[in-house]
């Protein structure tokens, strides 16, 4: 149900319409509206699965660049990032200057507006002073995974035409520099830093982000010394003339299938989702945000950086890649009052937490997202460390980052059990295989339209058709319940579903219930096939420490009275460690993998 506060743009109806019967005209406009009625005009249970949430804050017209300059503005002395790792701190008045050195250097090199500079680095500072300085220039920045491989990276930057990328020499066991030399030979003997490559024809320019000559490459400094004042000051004219619905973002999906998409995401998409998810978890200049999750993808920079800029809010990076011990101290060191991460660090970080005991008194609120979390998970994260409030976001790549997400007040069922309640200026249905709208309450696929949904996929007008219809409707592939109250449940992916001899099972309801087990940490299901019924439910698992093994009979005696007994899985697999992607997801292609391995 809306808000009382959600209802001031309509009241003004409710106040001025006084001919006829003025509550039946009142209703006609909150149906051209699209908004939930207020309480005293109850639906019925009848009602098709459709909601249009207005919400009480307009949307803005603005850039990246220009929502930067208003955060300076108003928030110039507060901390915008703070990197453990690296020692290194910005105010967002200190921010700025190097981010516009970063967008002038980038044009100095001969990049125009609307090239793409691929960005190829863990959370290090440049990475976040690069996404900025490209918004600032009228580039479009793109993200690639750190963890990628060369062919990967290959794959991606012809993929979208990348002219620069940014990278840091080495991080873990890889060394970027060496890999852009597999794939791009001419890189050393490149004449002043620029490259004329035969495999990669687009690409100009390496920046490395290293106290190291390298040949053919320039650093991260030398980008920063490239531009003088004049130049400099232009970046600041030029934030008139960038249109907000460019493109200021590409982001691949996360790749659990198959060959990675590239989603065109806008400034508006960017500047407005980040306002509404700070304005759902009541971001301000004292908020200090534990950044867990790589700021290269959706959750990164979105839900994380634009949300934090748009409220005057603090970043603190504890490690270039997630690491739950660095975490805890930064959130000690550095007095944080939230933390960002997918339900897969956060398991990681309660197991470390109840090892170190360390004092989170600051830490207040978690934020999570990028996989679905268990009501199980939900408890350990705030009984463990010790925290106030837990917020779930739900969304996609295609849209930007966030369609429902948690609300101040919530009760503990909708913590629990939604993925919260949709986001201001959001609409979506809810439809059955045959495109048909359901009802509330019933599952079917969800389907999202508004100011959040990307551009396009890059190049590739056919699936972009596939996803988003000539309605405007983009398609999740999610399977979902919608309620009429405005909160929503994943059921799963339609992908994953499993049919077992006729029976439609969902595995996020079996995982969910296994977590819930004393000796499972993290569970997750595929179907496997069976000659009888067709596909069984097969469960990995991450058990608790000390804990060798667990048996089906040891399962099955669990689900007694708790789960109908077809949704047991048959099978039941330990496992150390589960495929992720970077983002947090669990590559369950490789699960199925793993299982065919098995049975040769």
């Amino acid at each position: 149900m809306m808000s009382s506060k959600g209802f001031a743009f309509t009241q003004h109806f409710y106040k001025s319409v006084l001919s006829r019967s003025r509550r039946q005209r009142s209703l006609i406009w909150l149906r051209r509206l699209s908004v939930e009625p207020p309480a005293a005009v109850k639906r019925h249970n009848s009602h098709p699965a459709h909601l249009h949430y207005i919400g009480k804050h307009p949307l803005v017209y603005r850039s990246v660049g220009q929502e930067l300059e208003r955060a300076v503005a108003e928030y110039g002395s507060t901390e915008s990032i703070v990197s453990c790792h690296e020692q290194k701190r910005y105010t967002f008045r200190s921010l700025i200057e190097d981010v516009d050195r970063v967008a002038a250097g980038l044009l100095k090199l001969g990049l125009q507006q609307g090239d793409h500079v691929g960005i190829w680095a863990p959370n290090n500072m440049h990475w976040y002073l690069t996404m900025l300085g490209a918004a600032r220039a009228g580039l479009v920045s793109v993200g690639i995974n750190p963890a990628f491989q060369g062919p990967e990276v290959e794959y991606c930057l012809k993929k979208v035409k990348v002219k620069a990328i940014i990278m840091p020499e080495s991080f873990k066991t890889q060394n970027y520099y060496e890999i852009m030399k597999g794939i791009c030979p001419e890189l050393p003997g490149s004449v002043d830093s620029h490259i004329k490559s035969a495999n990669l024809p687009h690409l100009k320019y390496v920046v490395v982000d290293t106290p190291n000559k390298l040949k053919g490459a320039l650093t991260f400094d030398d980008l920063l010394d490239l531009s003088n004042p004049t130049e400099r000051e232009a970046i600041k004219q030029l934030q008139h003339h960038i249109m907000p619905d460019s493109g200021c973002n590409i982001q691949f999906t996360s790749g659990t299938t198959g060959k990675p998409k590239a989603a065109v995401l806008s400034h508006y998409n960017f500047v407005n989702n980040g306002i509404h998810i700070g304005n759902r978890n009541q971001f301000d200049s004292n908020s200090r945000i534990c950044v867990q999750v790589p700021l290269f993808h959706v959750y990164g920079v979105v839900i994380t950086i634009m949300s934090a800029m748009t409220h005057g809010s603090t970043l603190v990076l504890p490690a270039a890649g997630f690491s739950p011990a660095d975490s805890l101290h930064a959130i000690v060191n550095e007095k944080c009052t939230v933390i960002h991460g997918t339900p897969t660090m956060y398991v990681d970080l309660i197991k470390k937490q109840r090892e170190l005991k360390l004092p989170l008194e600051t830490a207040k609120m978690a934020v999570t997202g990028g996989a679905p979390c268990s009501p199980q998970l939900f408890l350990d994260i705030k009984n463990v460390l010790g925290l106030d409030h837990v917020r779930t976001v739900y969304g996609l790549t295609e849209t930007t980052a966030v369609i429902f997400q948690s609300r101040p007040g919530d009760k503990s069922e909708h913590i629990l059990n939604t993925v919260g309640h949709l986001l201001e200026h959001i609409e979506v249905k809810v439809v059955d295989a045959e495109g048909h709208i359901v009802q509330f309450g019933e599952p079917g696929e969800l389907y999202v339209r508004g100011y959040a949904t990307m551009l396009e996929y890059y190049d590739d007008a056919e699936k972009t058709k596939e996803t988003i219809g000539n309605d405007k409707w983009l398609k999740t592939g999610d399977q979902f319940i919608l309620q009429a109250d405005g909160y929503g449940r994943i059921v799963g992916r339609l992908k994953e579903m499993i049919i077992r001899g006729g029976e439609n099972l969902f595995p996020k309801e079996i995982e969910d219930f296994l977590n819930s087990h004393p000796k499972i940490i993290e569970a997750h299901v595929i179907g496997v096939p069976d000659e009888r019924l067709g596909e069984e439910c097969c469960a990995f698992v991450r058990l608790q420490d000390g804990v060798e093994t667990i048996t089906t009979d040891e399962v099955k005696e669990f689900a007694k009275g708790k789960l109908a007994h077809f949704k047991v899985p048959r099978y039941i697999i330990p496992i150390d460690q589960f495929p992720r992607t970077a983002s947090g997801k669990i590559q369950k292609f490789k699960l199925a993998e793993a299982y065919k391995e098995m049975q040769k």
